[in-house]
């Protein structure tokens, strides 16, 4: 469900970046203006992204083999970072090169004045359908959380990188709208370098939250304290009296591995204890359904 929503949020991402970078370059074109081609770029990397994170989705899918045991489903992390370096790199830094460019030598925009106005206007819109379709994505799969806790635990990458890229992309237009205003109004070139400054803060603030909360995926979290809280309650029952202690790890946003050592009656037949574990993986399966690796270990509780 949660990946499905994902794809679905990313394709309308990259259906909408796609038209929008292609009219933005050709507006800086016409107007030479450097706000424009900030976000030609940052359109570009977008778009670049999200067919990332469509490679990653595709490949996290592979069956599990000799060489990768648990699978490939954290393909999906190490995408989702590489999504965060080229927001950095190729969306952020440039658009700050270019403001430095710009504020050295500022020029105004002498020609096609509605131009980038018309554009921008255009992008807004594009971009806030898509938007919409993150957050209603994403609002089938965060339950009760706020934004800013979904973002911080979601396990499935997609919609988040996805919000986080549209929420840059919005406040992004709306500063380079400013800043083409200004310049228009004044003659100064400078406000569009402003603007273009404001577009290459954003995305490298916006990267580098992504890095952080993908680096944390990739070196491994454990399932939601709910489903851990619902693991450890499943496993005690007939024939595991309790649980001694228990590791869960993500393998991928839809898979998780569950360790537990669990204590059985001191009387108990090997029979016995193979039974109770048999019953208690399905049990473990049955509250948490993406509990699909559990390895028991079964012994006594010491005094």
């Amino acid at each position: 469900m949660a990946h499905e929503g994902g794809t679905k949020a990313i394709v309308a991402a990259l259906t909408a970046n796609l038209g929008i970078a292609a009219t933005k370059f050709v507006a800086y074109l016409l107007t030479h203006s450097s706000s424009m081609l900030a976000e030609s770029v940052h359109s570009l990397a977008d778009s670049g992204n999200q067919v990332l994170l469509l490679v990653g989705g595709k490949r996290a899918r592979r069956a599990a083999d000799e060489e990768h045991p648990f699978g490939y489903g954290r393909e999906r992390y190490l995408y989702a970072f590489i999504v965060s370096i080229v927001l950095f790199s190729l969306g952020g830094l440039f658009a700050l090169y270019e403001a430095w460019h710009k504020w050295s030598d500022p020029h105004p925009i002498e020609s096609w004045h509605w131009v980038p106005i018309v554009v921008l206007v255009v992008a807004i819109g594009l971009e806030s359908y898509s938007f919409r379709t993150a957050i209603h994505e994403s609002n089938q799969v965060r339950g009760s959380q706020s934004w800013v806790s979904f973002v911080r635990t979601a396990k499935a990458p997609e919609l988040p990188v996805v919000l986080l890229e549209d929420l840059g992309a919005l406040v992004g237009l709306v500063l380079a709208l400013l800043g083409v205003s200004l310049t228009l109004v004044t003659e100064d070139g400078r406000w569009d370098a402003a603007g273009t400054a404001g577009i290459g803060v954003l995305l490298v603030l916006i990267a580098v939250v992504l890095a952080m909360e993908t680096r944390s995926l990739l070196l491994g979290e454990s399932a939601t304290k709910d489903a851990v809280q619902r693991i450890r309650q499943a496993l005690v029952g007939e024939g595991v009296a309790s649980v001694i202690h228990l590791k869960t790890l993500h393998l991928g946003p839809d898979e998780v591995l569950v360790a537990a050592k669990i204590e059985v009656p001191a009387a108990s037949s090997a029979a016995d204890v193979a039974a109770a574990i048999d019953a208690a993986e399905a049990r473990v399966r049955a509250a948490v359904p993406i509990a699909r690796v559990i390895y028991l270990e079964p012994d006594l509780r010491t005094p």
